[in-house]
């Protein structure tokens, strides 16, 4: 099968299909590789998961720490946030990380 072959089964641009055949995986997103093991035949999964499911414990992981931190600095600040207002911070900051650009899941 051609690399635009691939490509075009994918969903995936050819000029990231190239770089993943090329062995560079850090410039192409999780999904757009997972997207072209599906494409062929072989698809990806990380210890028996789903890449959507990896990708939604990484969201919720980053939200609770940015809320961990909120939490940290409003006590500092005498301040602090109730247990409700805190799983709210932390389910607003997943929402908006699933929404936003992958990139943002996985920056520090």
């Amino acid at each position: 099968m051609t690399l635009a072959a691939v490509a075009s089964r994918s969903g995936v641009p050819l000029p990231t299909v190239k770089r993943i055949f090329g062995g560079k995986f850090n410039q192409a997103s999780v999904g757009n590789v997972a997207a072209v093991a599906n494409a062929l035949g072989a698809p990806l999964g990380f210890a028996d998961s789903p890449v959507e499911e990896f990708r939604r414990g990484q969201a919720r992981a980053k939200a609770e720490r940015i809320a961990s931190i909120v939490q940290g600095t409003s006590a500092l600040e005498s301040q602090a946030v109730d247990r409700e207002t805190y799983e709210t911070l932390v389910a607003r900051s997943y929402h908006e990380l699933l929404a936003g650009p992958s990139r943002r899941l996985w920056a520090e």
